[in-house]
């Protein structure tokens, strides 16, 4: 198996279990039958070999024990598992059970946003629909009334048509999916206002329950019937310890103490009380919270009436954020109401799991047996070691955490839950540890003690008792959470190393921190910081010192032009082309040059003209 259950062998193997036990008429839960197995696996009793793949045989024994132990309905440790199973799988922190509260009301409320957010109402008809689905969605989102409360139905209307009315449908169906959820919300936070304020008014409001009268009554009533069964279940642990610390100090005389389970009835107990202490600080809070809210409530409501008063009209600029302020502080008090519901329903179902106490150990068997015995509260043990205090100078290599030289004291996360990590390995008890002694701060965990003598011996090898707590808690499963030992138990222990140990522990592997560190540059950088590879980098810095938002760009149009798109057109430009002969020649011929001679007249009437040709002989060209 590798040192672990394999997936398909685990589910099995929970699986079997699981019908077996539906078989014998008992329905268990599949994570109370996981945790189960693993707590088998881990006692060494039980001498499962998990160095080794698990045959047949060894799965039908692992089934064999968890039925029977899932059975044994006399068992306290089987009550106090199932009391932690039940713990985890339904409790959750204030912000944790918020969130989920307003995701199942946007779950619930779903279909009617959807209806109202994309339909399309064209008629007068479909839009009264719709406005009367608005009214719907108002109503459910208040929580103030149902759908089918007449009056309450009317009371809606008639304050979401002062501030919404139907006129605005339009302007309502032109917004966007979103804005209409976002104004849908704030008309239900307004109308929820309005009505507030005519119930404080006397005006309306019938069907609203007054929260804060109904909390500051139920609050004080589930916080005393916390401290009831808390200062019970605190009286039942110190009788079971006082009889425990008797038993090892005289086995002869409460030999019969042996076989009752004392030490599971112990642990249940003590698991029980640890789950109360979580509810208590959970309903302080609660109270806390509805006292402030009183507070701001009352404030708001003032001040709304001092800006209404007799008006007839107010803008809704000075008015909507009071009406909306009153609707927050509402919501604060219908969560505290379901916190409140939520812890008293836990308190109550955290009580099966202690009845067995009442089985096992009856008034009379518990005063017969403490006869001579001296029972001490949490609080008196820690009262009577108040003035010791573990002396720093006997140890050399432990350091020790006091009050008065540790800054935030209180706030140390101390291991095994504040209890005595002495007593649990070694006596088997759980015992209150008192910080006063000293705290002792070993490998950055931090361990109390009930007294300065386990203080001491635990701190000469505290390896040691630390494993034989996770030893006494590998036997009784319930310690791990008991105790706050999930981060121990991550893997399960090889069988090998359990067999080689020399005692009835083991020591664990030795384990140390370390680490290492080189220069992250040993060479001096030549990052060049100016280098740009970005060319859309490289364009917005050339326009950054172009500087071209001091520059101006000139246009103008012409009427031509204004219509007019831009073309561009390509064409191929002329060849040059050229041709070249074998040789160049030329000739040339004489101009004529002919003169006439006696145009001017002379001395005789008649004119005698004379032609003279003056041209060049072609030899002579």
């Amino acid at each position: 198996m590798s040192g672990e259950l394999t997936q398909s062998v685990l589910k099995r193997i929970i699986r079997q279990v699981g019908l077996e036990c539906s078989a014998q008429g008992q329905s268990l839960s599949e994570t109370l039958v996981a945790f189960m197995v693993k707590a088998v696996v881990l006692d060494p009793r039980n001498d499962f070999n998990m160095d080794r793949s698990l045959t047949e045989k060894d799965i039908q024994d692992l089934i064999q024990l968890c039925v029977t132990r899932l059975l044994d309905t006399t068992n306290p440790s089987l009550s106090t598992i199932k009391m932690q199973v039940y713990f985890d799988m339904n409790y959750t922190n204030r912000d944790e059970l918020l969130s989920e509260q307003e995701r199942v009301l946007e779950g619930k409320l779903a279909p009617v946003v959807r209806a109202v957010t994309e339909s399309g109402p064209h008629t007068r008809e479909e839009m009264e629909n719709m406005y009367q689905k608005i009214v719907a969605y108002v109503l459910l989102r208040s929580g103030l009334g149902s759908p089918t409360d007449i009056e309450a139905v009317r009371e809606v209307t008639a304050a979401l048509q002062s501030i919404f009315p139907q006129t605005e449908m339009i302007t309502f169906i032109s917004l966007s999916k979103k804005d209409k959820e976002q104004q849908l919300k704030d008309l239900a936070m307004l109308v929820t206002g309005i009505r507030l304020y005519n119930k404080q008014c006397q005006k309306g409001g019938s069907c609203i329950d007054d929260l804060p009268e109904i909390l500051s009554e139920t609050i004080p009533s589930a916080t005393r019937t916390l401290d009831e069964r808390l200062s019970s279940c605190q009286l039942l642990a110190h009788r079971y310890t006082a009889l425990l610390e008797a038993l090892q100090e005289d086995p002869q005389r409460f030999s019969q103490l042996r076989f009752l389970k004392l030490k599971e009835a112990l642990f249940n107990v003590r698991q029980y009380e640890a789950f109360l202490c979580i509810l208590q600080s959970n309903a302080i809070t609660s109270a806390q919270e509805v006292e402030s809210l009183d507070v701001q409530f009352e404030a708001a409501m003032m001040l709304l009436k001092n800006t209404v008063q007799d008006k007839t009209s107010i803008e809704s600029r000075e008015v909507f954020p009071l009406f909306l302020e009153l609707s927050k502080l509402w919501d604060g008090f219908q969560d505290e109401m379901l916190l409140l519901s939520f812890l008293t329903n836990m308190a109550d179902n955290l009580q099966q799991f202690l009845e067995i106490q009442s089985q096992l150990f009856p008034e009379e068997m518990l005063t017969s047996l403490l006869e001579g015995v001296t029972v001490k509260s949490d609080e008196e043990r820690i009262k009577e070691t108040m003035e010791t205090r573990v002396n720093v100078s006997d140890f050399t290599n432990q350091e020790w955490l006091f009050p008065e030289t540790t800054d935030n004291f209180d706030q140390l996360l101390i291991q095994y839950r504040g209890f005595c990590a002495h007593s649990i390995g070694v006596k088997g008890i759980i015992l209150p540890g008192n910080p006063a002694i000293g705290i002792l701060k070993h490998k950055e965990k931090y361990y109390v003690f009930s007294s300065k003598e386990d203080a001491y011996i635990f701190a000469e090898d505290p390896d040691k008792f630390i494993q034989l707590n996770i030893e006494k808690a590998k036997k009784y499963a319930e310690l791990i959470q008991l105790l706050e030992l999930h981060h121990q138990f991550e893997y399960l222990v090889p069988h090998t190393q359990a067999r080689k140990a020399s005692t009835g522990s083991m020591k664990p592997p030795q384990k140390r921190e370390s680490g290492t560190q080189t220069d992250t540059h040993i060479l001096p950088p030549t990052i060049v910081r100016s280098y740009e590879w970005n060319e859309w980098e490289l364009r917005r810095k050339a326009i950054k010192l172009a500087n071209l938002r001091r520059m101006l760009t000139h246009s103008m149009q012409t009427d031509l032009s204004h219509m007019r798109r831009e073309n561009c057109t390509q064409v191929y430009l002329p060849k040059e082309a050229g041709t070249q002969t074998k040789r160049d020649n030329s000739s040339n011929v004489p101009k004529p040059q002919v003169f006439l001679r006696g145009l001017r007249g002379g001395s005789s009437p008649t004119t005698h003209m004379l032609a003279v040709d003056l041209t060049r002989p072609l030899d002579e060209t």
